[in-house]
């Protein structure tokens, strides 16, 4: 029974098993790379290599893309897996982690794979989406260990204001916890700030080669975290995938010697869409309402509308594109447009969007 399973995240079970639309608005990923994007692809590939803690170039060249000792970095299957290892490393049963709302419920669903309890706190439309401390705090409890925050925000695209991040990592620090910061939209955003670990070692920070990069293929994660919390994970690591793959992480090594490339790559993707989608919200601004995404996604609501789902099955029924469904994120109104993908097949998903909403 679904209901006895405590870990269950609906998001990703509709996103695997959902319909094949013509043209995917659902996805958040920078458009696939080729190998012709990553030069050199062929010879990198081996199938053996000393890869007990990480492969150490793949490790130096996450740290040096950072500047940072390598002794803070560890490698894990993608933000995801990041993220599960730092929650492995870190949480016990019973322990509190604060999630943000609305959220992507695998960051709920990995807590309570170990027994945590998970607490909420809001980003509201009214306030933008803003990350505020203030409701942080009134969300601690006694038995918190981890603060969770995505920023860019899942699913709305807005960033986290460099003070708020600073406010609550005072906060977690006052309560002996930690503030973890998925970062995996933020490189292709053209944000040039530190990593959040930089702040101090009361944060760390996930992310990885798939959103930003179009290497989602290579499940190319990592995190940055203190020497001794970065141990802990390593030992977490070794309980649950022992080490990545040699092949992937070789290839993970071979595109940060182009990652300014394929930063490039994925930045001039990202400009001309996010045009598409602002035209496309613009054009629509009496039937929706949205706030500005710094992201690869954003995350408008029908106004008037308490559930937009008829509304996302009508466009997938009539118009075979998938839109995300604003009730996975808890924000029923609202569905999340992602806009990474195929310029032409945006441009041309988006057309047939506006075509159910000119019916409306």
């Amino acid at each position: 029974m679904l209901a006895d399973i405590r870990y269950h995240a609906p998001y990703m079970e509709w996103a695997k098993t959902r319909a094949t639309p013509e043209i995917d608005l659902a996805g958040s990923n920078i458009l696939a790379c080729t190998l012709d994007d990553l030069p050199g692809a062929g010879d990198a590939v081996a199938l053996s290599g000393a890869n007990d803690t990480g492969y150490q170039p793949l490790i130096e060249a996450i740290a040096g893309r950072y500047k940072i000792d390598p002794s803070r970095v560890t490698t894990a299957g993608g933000t995801s897996g990041a993220n599960f290892l730092v929650f492995a490393a870190l949480l016990e049963p019973g322990d509190d982690v604060l999630v943000e709302r609305p959220g992507y419920d695998p960051l709920l669903g990995a807590a309570r794979m170990f027994g945590a309890r998970t607490v909420r706190f809001d980003r509201s439309f009214a306030t933008g989406f803003a990350l505020d401390p203030d409701r942080v705090r009134a969300a601690m409890t006694p038995r918190t260990k981890v603060i969770v925050i995505t920023t860019p925000h899942n699913p709305t695209g807005v960033p986290a204001a460099a003070d708020a991040l600073d406010e609550i990592g005072r906060i977690a620090e006052r309560a002996g916890a930690h503030v973890v910061v998925d970062e995996v939209y933020k490189d292709v955003t053209g944000d040039a700030s530190p990593a959040a670990a930089s702040r101090g070692d009361v944060f760390i920070t996930t992310s990885s080669l798939t959103k930003s990069y179009g290497l989602s293929s290579l499940r190319a994660g990592w995190t940055i975290a203190s020497p001794e919390i970065t141990y802990r994970i390593q030992r977490a690591r070794d309980v649950v995938d022992g080490t990545g793959s040699i092949v992937a992480e070789r290839l993970a090594v071979l595109a940060f010697e182009h990652l300014d490339a394929l930063l490039a790559r994925g930045r001039a993707i990202f400009s001309r869409n996010k045009a598409l989608a602002d035209a496309f919200l613009a054009l629509h601004a009496g039937r929706l309402e949205w706030v500005p995404s710094a992201g690869t996604i954003v995350f408008p609501r029908l106004r008037g509308v308490a559930d937009a789902g008829p509304f996302v099955d009508r466009v997938m029924r009539e118009q075979r594109v998938a839109l995300g469904p604003g009730a996975f994120f808890e924000a029923p109104a609202h569905f999340r447009l992602g806009y990474g993908g195929d310029t032409d097949k945006i441009r041309e998903g988006l057309t047939r969007v506006s075509d159910i909403l000119n019916k409306r």
